[in-house]
């Protein structure tokens, strides 16, 4: 597989203040790749030195095999961007808004007519396209931003906090949009936010950054396993001391947690979590409920974050 973004110990200094330190990452082509922080903690940043917006202090990166700096003006014509501002025109109607912007990627009539339908069918505003945007939700307004930006078939988007203000109902929907229009167009996503369930649900792999530094990468299940065992929650009565013990002494149990009716039993991978039943059954505990579980992205996060801290 082809990479299409690539960091070299990417570094960019405001003053004495490092926004980013030293990154170093691959997003290979036809991704959905996920950079996640808190604010501030430099994600914006990295985007501008991608698009070679702003000039880094240190290191290098490519875009596409384009150099930023040297040929930005190649790496922003394969690319599209939805940073801060959806960049849309509210005295427009939806329409009038792709229309003008293809006329500005110099699209031929054919193309325009053609692409413009294709993104309101796959963006789910196809009814919607002769409203004037000023009227729209911000989540329609969002997802014409994204259709904007995808309107010449860049081979590369960014999308800066896509879903920010949206409420749960308009970012699922939005969620699902993006999905449907990278499956379709195989273009590379490089999404930042700081939503861990969004990132959970839509990304291949994902970076985490905290004030400019990265500090893991991976998919999202290679990173739960790297910081977070396995789980079961065993739901009943009849936890005594003496079963509590056994547990604990179980030299593939790494944690044994009771609270009331509920005890979680956290353990080593690969570690057949079904032979503790026969124990839990014989010490005489009513099993009311068991389920499986495994850390959340939310988990890998946190851990990370406190490990940044100590």
């Amino acid at each position: 597989m082809s990479i299409a973004i690539q960091t070299t110990h990417l570094t960019r200094d405001f003053g004495t203040v490092r926004a980013v330190d030293q990154i170093t990452f691959e997003v290979d082509s036809g991704s959905l790749f996920g950079f996640l922080g808190p604010n501030g903690s430099g994600k914006t940043t990295t985007i501008r030195l991608l698009l070679g917006l702003l000039e880094p202090t240190q290191g290098n990166s490519s875009v596409l095999g384009y150099d930023p700096i040297s040929q930005g003006d190649l790496v922003r014509q394969n690319c599209g961007a939805l940073l801060e501002h959806t960049g849309l025109y509210e005295r427009l109607t939806a329409a009038e808004n792709l229309e003008f912007y293809a006329r500005v990627f110099r699209l031929s009539a054919q193309e325009r007519q053609t692409r413009i339908k294709e993104l309101f069918s796959n963006m789910g505003l196809w009814d919607h396209k002769d409203e004037t945007v000023k009227a729209w939700s911000r989540g329609m307004k969002q997802k014409l931003a994204v259709a904007r930006a995808m309107l010449h078939r860049p081979k590369v988007i960014f999308l800066d906090e896509p879903t920010a203000g949206l409420d749960p109902v308009a970012a699922s929907a939005f969620r699902e949009d993006l999905q449907n229009l990278v499956r379709q167009s195989g273009v590379t996503v490089f999404l930042t936010t700081h939503n861990l369930n969004e990132a959970e649900k839509l990304c291949d792999r994902v970076g985490v950054i905290r004030a400019g530094r990265l500090l893991a990468i991976g998919s999202p299940d290679e990173l739960r396993l790297r910081n977070g065992n396995p789980y079961i929650d065993v739901v009943g009565s009849g936890f005594s001391p003496e079963v509590m013990r056994k547990l604990e002494q179980h030299p593939k149990i790494t944690s044994v947690l009771q609270q009331d009716h509920h005890v979680r039993v956290q353990f080593e991978i690969g570690f057949d979590s079904s032979s503790l039943i026969p124990l839990l059954v014989e010490h005489g505990i009513n099993i009311e409920e068991i389920r499986k579980g495994r850390s959340s992205l939310e988990d890998v996060f946190l851990t990370l974050m406190e490990e940044e801290n100590a």
